[in-house]
């Protein structure tokens, strides 16, 4: 049995996403147990480049049906029509779990990480795209505040651009107050499933390239526990806090991002590649959530200061979120990769 499979069958609590709207690599995913997939603008901009000769089409069918629209419009269709595509095979989870799984996340425009407003209005049509939608956003002060009002307004969240535990916290407290604004209101939300990401992988990456640019010498396999820490002690947190937010994990460079979570109520959501890795290691399937990480390795890790940004639950304030390194590295590259999404679509529209 391959290991992604094992691991949803024993431990079904674990869930799998696939990190992607691929159709293709979806549909391994869910062979595998997975229950959900991902969308952004730099995951579309990767799959059109990979399946181009499958959507070319696509792109300049809604190009000439739409004659006065911006290459921003004809990007964010193509967004909504590949996420659109992969939801259907998402539906028969989404209808058998009311809900509570078999969605698919779109992304809210990068470039409206502090306007609350703009990030809600988004949220609210990128949600109506498909009935198994799940919205993200950035996890600045202004997508905290934008979370609780998207949860009131019955939209189930995915905060991403999150790689501390105080965003973590910042964001379950937020879904909290949407949630209870709507019971308050009478307002169902049993087929609610809030999600918060940390993204893992790039805690990893930010605490080498910050220890190489300070010349901190440390042991490279310590640095490779450093998201791991992080996600454990969130993990937690919410339950001792009981949230009704799910963490999620994400950005994916090493075997302790799946191997040392299995066993929680958590999402893991991997992209293709490491699907694949996964699948034909040779590791035992064991709850290993509540494993601690080596104290060697922590001790070491908290000389870090900006370790200790993302580890502890005050490292951050609000106001500080989209000003720590790791936050501000992967919007560079979210709005990069928007840009980039619109330059490919600019090739069939100025000819």
């Amino acid at each position: 049995m391959n290991k992604l499979l094992e691991t949803t069958k024993q431990y079904p609590m674990t869930e799998i996403w696939n990190d992607s709207c691929s159709v293709q690599e979806l549909k391994y995913c869910i062979e595998n147990g997975g229950v959900g997939a991902t969308t952004n603008p730099v995951i579309v901009l990767n799959v059109l480049k990979k399946e181009l000769p499958q959507w070319e089409n696509q792109i300049k069918s809604i190009i000439n049906e739409n004659p006065q629209a911006t290459e921003d419009e004809i990007a964010w269709d193509m967004i909504k029509l590949l996420g659109k595509t992969a939801s259907k095979e998402l539906y028969p989870i989404f209808n058998q779990t009311q809900g509570k799984q078999g969605r698919i996340s779109f992304q809210t425009n990068a470039k409206f990480y502090r306007n609350k407003d703009l990030m809600v209005h988004h949220a609210i049509e990128l949600a109506s795209t498909v009935e198994n939608s799940q919205i993200k956003a950035p996890t600045s002060k202004a997508g905290v505040e934008a979370f609780e009002e998207m949860t009131y307004r019955g939209i189930s969240i995915n905060a991403t651009v999150s790689f501390t535990v105080s965003q973590a916290i910042a964001v379950a407290e937020a879904v909290e107050r949407g949630l209870n604004r709507r019971i308050k209101e009478g307002l169902p939300i049993d087929k609610m499933n809030p999600v918060c990401t940390i993204m893992a992988g790039r805690v990893d990456d930010y605490l080498k390239k910050d220890c190489k640019e300070k010349g901190l010498l440390i042991e490279p396999e310590i640095l490779e526990w450093a998201g791991v820490a992080v996600v454990k002690n969130a993990y937690r947190i919410y339950q001792e806090k009981a949230y009704r937010t799910t963490l999620l994990v994400a950005a994916y460079r090493n075997p302790y991002h799946w191997n040392q979570f299995i066993g929680g109520k958590i999402v893991l959501t991997i992209p293709y590649d490491w699907q694949l890795k996964y699948n034909t290691s040779f590791y035992t399937i064991s709850s290993t959530i509540d494993n601690p990480v080596c104290d060697e390795y922590l001790q070491k890790l908290q000389q870090l200061e900006e370790f200790n940004k993302a580890y502890l639950p005050e490292g951050l304030l609000p106001a500080e979120f989209e000003h720590y390194g790791a936050f501000l590295d992967t919007m560079n590259q979210f709005l990069n990769g928007y840009d980039d999404l619109c330059k490919l679509i600019r090739k069939y529209m100025v000819i």
